[in-house]
C-alpha cells in the first residue's frame, strides 16, 4: 500500500511538474495546444527559445504572432478544411511578407533593424520568416557554422566565390556572412558599416591610414582591387600584377608597359615588359606610404 502511494505521489509530482514545464512554454496558449502538441513537427520547441521564457515579460504568446485566428479556433463543416490561423509563416503562406514581417517588427525594431523597410531584402519580398526559424530551439542563420548555408540559398554566386582556393575563413567558421553584412539594414550592399572601406577597416585596420602618400583607389573603394568573397590569386586580388594595376596606369611606359618580350638586351626599366615582373615586388607599401623624401619618387609606394 506504501509503494502504490508513494508511486502515486511520484507520478502526481511528475505531472505536476511537467504541468508546469507545459504553462512556462505556453505562456497562456494552452488553447494552442489541444491540437498543436508535441508531435505536431516540433511546435513546442519554441520554448527552448527566448520566445518561450515565461520569466521575460516580453515573451510573445501563439496569438501575439499569429493573430486571434478565431475561424481557425472554429471546428470546420463536414467535408471542409479548417480555417488558417490569420497570419502564417509556412513557405505556401499567403500572408503577404509584408504583414510576417510587421509581426517581428512589432517587437524587433531599432538597432541594426530600424532601416529594414529600406534593405534589399525587404525591397525583394524577402520575409523575416524566409531566414530565421522561430520554433526551432536553434536558428542555423544565428549559428556563425551554419548560417552560410541561409545565405547560399539565394546567393549562388558568393557560394562559389567562398569555395575558391582564396577566401574570407567563413567555411572554417571564424567568420560569418553577417561579420561584414548587416542584412536588415539599408546601406549599400548592406554593410555593417557606412561604406566598403569602413567595413573592410573594422579588421584591416593597418591600411586605414592616413598616409603621407595615399593611393586613390585604396581611399575611394577595397573592392576596386579585391573580390572579398574570394578569388584564385592570392590576397583576394581581382586580377595577378600587374595586369591588376594596368585598369589604372597607362601602358606607355614603365609604370604600366603593355605584355610584351624585351627586344634585345637592355637595363633600361622602360623596355622590361611584363615578363616576369610583379608591381609588388618594388612598390610594396601599395595601400599607403608615409615616406617624406624630398624626391619625385617618394610617393610610388617602394620598400
Amino acid at each position: 500500500m506504501t509503494k502504490l502511494f508513494c508511486a502515486a505521489f511520484l507520478t502526481a509530482l511528475l505531472c505536476g511538474n511537467a504541468s508546469a514545464q507545459e504553462d512556462k512554454v505556453l505562456n497562456g496558449d494552452a488553447k494552442c495546444t489541444a491540437c498543436h502538441d508535441e508531435n505536431d513537427g516540433g511546435v513546442l520547441l519554441i520554448g527552448k527559445t527566448k520566445h518561450g521564457t515565461r520569466a521575460d515579460s516580453r515573451t510573445p504568446t501563439c496569438t501575439s504572432c499569429h493573430g486571434e485566428s478565431d475561424t481557425h479556433m472554429k471546428k470546420p463543416a463536414a467535408g471542409e478544411s479548417r480555417a488558417k490561423p490569420d497570419v502564417t509563416f509556412s513557405k505556401n503562406s499567403k500572408t503577404a511578407y509584408e504583414a510576417r514581417s510587421q509581426v517581428c517588427l512589432t517587437c524587433h525594431q531599432g538597432g541594426s533593424r530600424v532601416d529594414w523597410n529600406m534593405s534589399a531584402h525587404s525591397n525583394r519580398d524577402v520575409a523575416c520568416n524566409s531566414c530565421h526559424r522561430v520554433h526551432a530551439a536553434n536558428d542555423p542563420v544565428r549559428d556563425k557554422w551554419t548560417q552560410t548555408d541561409t545565405c547560399f540559398a539565394c546567393h549562388k554566386e558568393q557560394r562559389a566565390q567562398i569555395n575558391r582556393p582564396v577566401h574570407h575563413p567563413i567555411v572554417e567558421g571564424k567568420m560569418a556572412c553577417s561579420s561584414c553584412h548587416n542584412v536588415h539594414g539599408g546601406t549599400p550592399k548592406q554593410l555593417v558599416r557606412d561604406t566598403v572601406n569602413e567595413t573592410c577597416f573594422t579588421c584591416h585596420m593597418e591600411k586605414r591610414g592616413p598616409f603621407v602618400n595615399n593611393h586613390p583607389p585604396v581611399q575611394d573603394n577595397c573592392a576596386i582591387c579585391h573580390e572579398p568573397h574570394g578569388t584564385t590569386i592570392s590576397n583576394l586580388l581581382k586580377q595577378r600584377p600587374p595586369f591588376l594595376c594596368q585598369e589604372c596606369h597607362s601602358s606607355s611606359s614603365h609604370p604600366s608597359q603593355a605584355g610584351s618580350l624585351p627586344n634585345g638586351r637592355t637595363t633600361s626599366t622602360s623596355l622590361l615588359g611584363t615578363v616576369g615582373r610583379g608591381c609588388l615586388n618594388c612598390h610594396i607599401n601599395i595601400h599607403g606610404s608615409n615616406s617624406t623624401e624630398n624626391k619625385a619618387t617618394a610617393g610610388r609606394f617602394r620598400r
